[in-house]
């Protein structure tokens, strides 16, 4: 991931018009940011959230609140907490994540 090109700013998160993704079961709200090639996102998983796609994006995820768990292709599967983060680079390891009781995230990709 280049940097490149970016000026100092600052976000309101609140202020960052939301988008909906359905998830195979649940719901994730995004509200994402883009400067150049990087996307930046406050992620809000609902209770039983289950992604409906593997992903292989590259991404620095941080839990905010909430609890996270991520299944990786090979079968192992990691739960982060509050505070706790994870990354992965693109085409490395394809992932999808789940949360029963609802997870805020931050995350760049």
């Amino acid at each position: 991931m280049d940097m490149i090109d970016i000026p100092f700013g600052t976000t309101d998160w609140s202020q960052v018009a939301a988008t909906e993704h359905q998830g195979e079961t649940g719901l994730a709200t995004w509200r994402t940011r883009e400067f150049g090639a990087v996307r930046v996102r406050m992620v809000e998983y609902s209770p039983g959230y289950l992604a409906d796609h593997w992903c292989d994006r590259g991404h620095i995820l941080l839990v905010l609140e909430g609890s996270l768990t991520t299944e990786l292709g090979n079968g192992e599967v990691v739960t982060l907490t509050a505070g706790s983060s994870y990354q992965v680079g693109d085409d490395t390891q394809p992932h999808r994540s789940s949360t029963v009781e609802g997870a805020r995230l931050f995350v760049v990709d």
